[in-house]
């Protein structure tokens, strides 16, 4: 579909969105990052950079205001249209979020499997959820809205270029300046997730540009199709084996992820994941979805290769979202025991790493 040309009017209301964005993201304080010491781990310090603390709950808080961005000043958005977007959830929350800021409707593609509490926060923002049967489907049926006239977010395809990796405030800078002032400034390592890719490149690239010595590693379930891509450099595997994660783990390689800013990738077993959750609400007093569980548990595996290796230093990772949205699934105990999923076996190997600064996997995992 061919959009209409440009007007006076329609550059005045692009205009206005973009302050209206700003003003949101002034309004909007910086996250916290959070500090964690343990005994089996006394040379090397963890921080976590509490994402889910913003007004929409996910670290995805600052992609959706990056891609709304990119599409007003590509000319791709304009006054009344419709706005889509292919999610597991928490991008949808925040997508959801600016479009009703922006007074714009807003549709969600996620897959039916979606965590129901995700499903109803996009609802409860004004945004309407087509949901997919077969999570593949997801970016088909998004395309299918984009041709009707919709404008197509593309978090997956854009989410890469869309955010600022040189600076303006971007989750690698806002790191790097709250340790500016910590015994190790500069971290050994920092760990993320992969949803798009988007967070990865950020980081990964920022630390280049800053001529840094830190590490990024990447955190994701066992067999995801960016461990395989990883490892492999080829964009057209798939993942071998599912997970109950959501958010990261993705079937295949998304065009975002990019390869040769990644210096490691961990793979976590789900159960361990989920433990991980458990475990850091124990320490924080707070919930955290699984993808932050995910983070922690690299977290631990790399400080333990650390503390062998007879190194010091400090460790960064991300509390990604709000785990309260996952009350009827990964925190489920029914649930989890549905899925055969037993945490037990990990939530000791979680805790004794925490006292002797080694992570053995249980067996059987």
């Amino acid at each position: 579909m061919t959009p209409p040309p440009r007007t006076d009017a329609t550059r005045a209301w692009v205009h206005d969105a973009i302050a209206l964005l700003e003003q949101e993201a002034t309004r909007s304080a910086d996250t916290h990052l959070l500090r964690l010491d343990f005994p089996g781990f006394p040379d090397i310090a963890f921080y976590f950079k509490d994402e889910a603390s913003h007004p929409t709950g996910s670290l995805k808080h600052r992609l959706a205001r990056s891609l709304f961005l990119y599409a007003l000043c590509n000319g791709r958005l304009r006054p009344g249209q419709t706005v889509v977007d292919a999610s597991s959830g928490s991008t949808a929350i925040s997508e959801a979020w600016f479009a009703r800021l922006l007074g714009l409707s807003f549709v969600a593609v996620m897959p039916a499997c979606t965590a129901p509490q995700k499903i109803r926060d996009v609802q409860a923002l004004g945004g309407h959820c087509d949901l997919v049967e077969d999570p593949a489907q997801v970016h088909a049926r998004a395309a299918e809205h984009a041709a009707n006239g919709a404008c197509h977010l593309d978090q997956f395809g854009l989410a890469e270029r869309a955010t600022d990796w040189r600076g303006n405030n971007n989750i690698a800078e806002s790191i790097l300046g709250q340790l500016r002032r910590e015994p190790q400034p500069v971290p050994a390592w920092i760990v993320c997730g992969v949803g798009t890719g988007g967070t990865s490149a950020t980081i990964g690239r920022y630390l280049r540009y800053r001529r840094l010595d830190t590490r990024l590693c990447v955190a994701e379930p066992t067999g995801s199709g960016y461990v395989h891509g990883w490892r492999t450099r080829d964009r057209s595997v798939v993942a071998s084996q599912p997970t109950r994660i959501e958010g990261i783990g993705r079937p295949q390689v998304e065009p975002g992820f990019l390869f040769d800013v990644v210096d490691a990738v961990v793979e976590v077993d789900d159960a361990a994941s989920i433990a991980a959750a458990l475990l850091l609400e124990d320490l924080l007093g707070t919930r955290y979805g699984g993808s932050s569980g995910t983070n922690f548990t690299a977290c631990l595996r790399l400080a333990a290769d650390m503390r062998a290796r007879g190194e010091r230093g400090s460790v960064v990772t991300l509390l990604c979202d709000r785990g309260q949205r996952y009350q009827q699934t990964i925190f489920d105990p029914g649930w989890r025991a549905a899925h055969g999923l037993d945490i037990a076996p990990w939530q000791d190997a979680l805790r004794d790493a925490l006292q002797r600064g080694v992570l053995a996997t249980p067996a059987g995992a």
